[in-house]
């Protein structure tokens, strides 16, 4: 029997892995720069706390999670997302008392029972921040603006930034009133109209035409926003100007979890079809006191890093990958193979990065080898250069070669 990965995984094999890894490597470097550090989480945590977190009508909870009974009978879950699992964290590691705002960064895989196509998985990684205690639109600033520079350090151009405010508790009371009398005017199925009544703001959501047309004249958020929270987004615009970061307002725009508020955003790849969006977030006042914490503030983003290498495909973006060799080595005999083993090990023991050509291989053989390594440079030891105690040491861009001793090998890569 041949294995198979399951459908729907995104699996990343070299050389196709090395891009896959600048890609991650890009998004967590922006987030490190911009002070955000590491929050390991767990791969699954306990059904409720996404229930609650993510909420009980979204697609998510309802239709997409992986969830299990665990040998103690405890229900499970494999994470569909990421800012739950981090809200639990810092409740249950006291972090909300400490120094405010409370700023981390997580990486790894998330799980989805979707239908697969391209760009949309079972098995997707995120790169995501979390900016928790203070309702501040320089930190709303701070993290879109964070986002958009990880974008751009990869070289992408054709996206754009799409940002609405979901307003708060007030925007929220008084754009309901209005937005449950026009739904209850129209022409529903049951379970739509049921889940209108728990979140009416799901129907904007909605990907059927049928549904969309209705909701054409819809009352839109946006217009029912509080003086506060006006004033909040105004700030947030004006410094996004500030930073040269260009924007569109999206009126309509509901992201996909319940947990929402406020400043809400996303970045869409013009080239990827109906799976542009590669990424967003947004504010989520009251999220952490609903899963048992302190009424704190919190905003964040979740990046997807298939989507963006993906995006990067379309651009026909160069993605260097990280971590090139510094030396690839070739052995000629047996005396020279015991020489290189011994060089090598010596060099990575000095940090540098290298590699050689293993087992009995034709020098044809293992110069290809090297080509095909990325290393910045080559060398061929054999009996002559052991006597000699030089090598030949080849830059494999240019193909120029210069003569090195053994004893200066290590000072000559560090220099070059």
């Amino acid at each position: 029997m041949k294995f198979q990965a399951p459908k729907g995984v995104s699996e990343y094999a070299p050389p196709r892995s090395l891009h896959f890894e600048v890609v991650r490597e890009s998004l967590i470097s922006a987030a490190v720069q911009a002070g955000y550090l590491l929050m390991e989480l767990p791969v699954f945590e306990d059904t409720e706390l996404f229930a609650r977190g993510v909420g009980e009508t979204t697609d998510v909870v309802t239709k997409e999670m992986y969830t299990f009974e665990d040998r103690g009978g405890r229900s499970i879950t494999l994470r569909p997302e990421g800012t739950a699992g981090v809200m639990r964290a810092v409740i249950e590691h006291g972090l909300d008392r400490g120094q405010l705002p409370v700023k981390v960064w997580y990486s790894g895989a998330f799980f989805r029972a979707e239908r697969p196509q391209a760009g949309r998985y079972r098995q997707f990684y995120q790169v995501g921040i979390e900016a928790i205690g203070l309702n501040d639109p320089e930190i709303d600033a701070e993290v879109i603006a964070t986002a958009d520079r990880s974008l751009k350090k990869l070289g992408l151009k054709d996206y754009r930034l799409e940002i609405t405010s979901l307003g708060d508790s007030q925007s929220r009371k008084a754009h309901r009133v209005d937005l449950d009398k026009f739904i209850a005017g129209l022409d529903l199925d049951e379970a739509t109209r049921t889940k209108a009544q728990v979140n009416p703001l799901r129907l904007f959501d909605d990907k059927r035409e049928s549904v969309q047309k209705q909701m054409e004249n819809a009352p839109l958020l946006l217009n029912y926003l509080s003086e506060e929270s006006t004033a909040h987004f105004n700030a947030v615009q004006s410094l996004l100007q500030s930073f040269g970061i260009d924007f569109l307002i999206n009126k309509r725009m509901v992201r996909g979890l319940d947990y929402y508020t406020g400043t809400t955003f996303e970045f869409i790849h013009e080239k990827l079809g109906a799976q542009s969006g590669i990424g967003g977030g947004g504010r989520y006042d009251g999220l952490m006191k609903q899963l048992g914490g302190a009424d704190l503030s919190g905003i964040g983003y979740g990046m997807g890093v298939d989507r963006i290498l993906l995006a990067c495909q379309s651009e026909e973006i160069e993605l260097a990958p990280l971590g090139k060799l510094d030396l690839f080595a070739i052995a000629l005999g047996e005396e020279a193979k015991l020489k290189v083993a011994q060089i090598v090990n010596q060099l990575r023991n000095a940090g540098l990065t290298v590699d050689m050509a293993y087992g009995d291989r034709a020098l044809k053989s293992a110069m290809k080898m090297a080509d095909k390594s990325g290393a910045k440079f080559s060398l061929v030891l054999g009996a002559d250069e052991l006597q000699m105690e030089s090598i030949a040491v080849k830059n494999m861009d240019s193909g120029e070669s210069q003569s090195v001793t053994i004893s200066s090998l290590e000072e000559f890569l560090r220099d070059s």
